[in-house]
């Protein structure tokens, strides 16, 4: 009787309560489909002109709408991070024109703060990152001798927004809301059948970016946003990189109370998919713009582990 009562337990449970994620091996893993040794992952899609050149022909009107957020004491930020910028009025130059010099001076974490742009070198599953690098052969103190965001390319590509919160009828999905296969299916389909393509950089509206600066200790204590199985069905689709309106681009904290952040693995560590964090998205959902070009360039910066970021779409 009791053996009776266990199956249909488990028969009654959510498929969610019962999926259990896990790193998979580096076996499985490694190399990574982009060759043994590389460091760029899904950047290597900027390799491919033709990606360019789609992007180029969704620009009709040459409208920009910008996706970052102005860098500032009013951000959000988790645990020591820290932006401090003091001004340096350097001199008086000489001459009749009396010239002025200012500068200034920035303490940040420049890679981790506002929105944000995630190398390969930030996440790893214990010491092993992207294409097994292990942290323990390439962290120095002068930054990460491989996978540093230095490798990223410029992207101008295509750009898909999914707004999974107006597909839902909410400007704001909930604290904690996972987000899966199907809410992404659906927000595509309400907005004319859309198909993502190889290359594609895949923007998802929550919502979640109205606390930005307004809120921050909501914004940072929680946030919806994709589950693991929607970060697979995403890595399937071979982007170009994953962004989102949120700080992690996934749901945290995450529904199994086992795993921290594991999207960040499916992205950084497995697939070797950029993430782009803290988009402003307001304007690109307001106005219902879903395909776009979309450019950003991360910041040259030898070692780091991600680049702070203005990104635009242009339609």
């Amino acid at each position: 009787m009791r053996r009776i009562a266990l199956a249909a337990a488990l028969l009654s449970a959510p498929a969610a309560a019962l999926a259990q994620w896990n790193v998979p091996p580096e076996s499985q893993r490694c190399p990574s489909k982009w060759g043994a040794g590389d460091e760029r992952g899904s950047g290597n899609h900027m390799k491919n002109p033709q990606n360019v050149l789609r992007a180029v022909r969704l620009i009709k009107t040459g409208e920009v709408i910008e996706l970052g957020h102005v860098l500032g004491p009013g951000m959000p930020f988790f645990g020591t991070r820290i932006f401090n910028l003091h001004t340096k009025r350097t001199f008086m130059n000489p001459g009749r024109n009396t010239r002025g010099s200012n500068e200034e001076v920035v303490t940040s974490e420049i890679g981790q703060v506002g929105t944000q742009f995630d190398g390969f070198a930030h996440q790893s599953y214990g010491d092993s990152h992207y294409n097994c690098f292990k942290t323990s052969e390439i962290a120095t103190r002068s930054g990460f001798t491989k996978l540093g965001v230095q490798n990223a390319p410029t992207f101008f590509t295509r750009g898909v927004l999914i707004d999974v919160a107006g597909s839902k009828g909410v400007e704001m999905l909930g604290d904690t809301y996972e987000i899966t296969p199907d809410d992404l299916q659906q927000a595509l389909a309400r907005q004319g059948g859309m198909k993502l393509q190889p290359g594609d950089a895949v923007i998802i509206h929550t919502g979640w970016g109205r606390l930005y600066g307004k809120d921050n200790a909501r914004f940072v204590k929680s946030t919806p946003g994709v589950g693991v199985a929607a970060a697979e069905w995403l890595a399937k689709q071979d982007p170009a990189l994953v962004g989102s309106d949120n700080w992690p681009v996934e749901v945290a904290p995450n529904p199994d109370k086992d795993l921290s952040l594991p999207v960040h693995q499916v992205f950084l560590v497995v697939n070797g998919i950029h993430i782009l964090e803290n988009l402003k998205l307001d304007e690109l959902a307001a106005k219902r713009v879903y395909e776009f070009a979309f450019t950003m360039q991360p910041l040259k910066i030898y070692g780091a582990s991600g680049s702070s970021v203005a990104p635009a779409a242009i339609r």
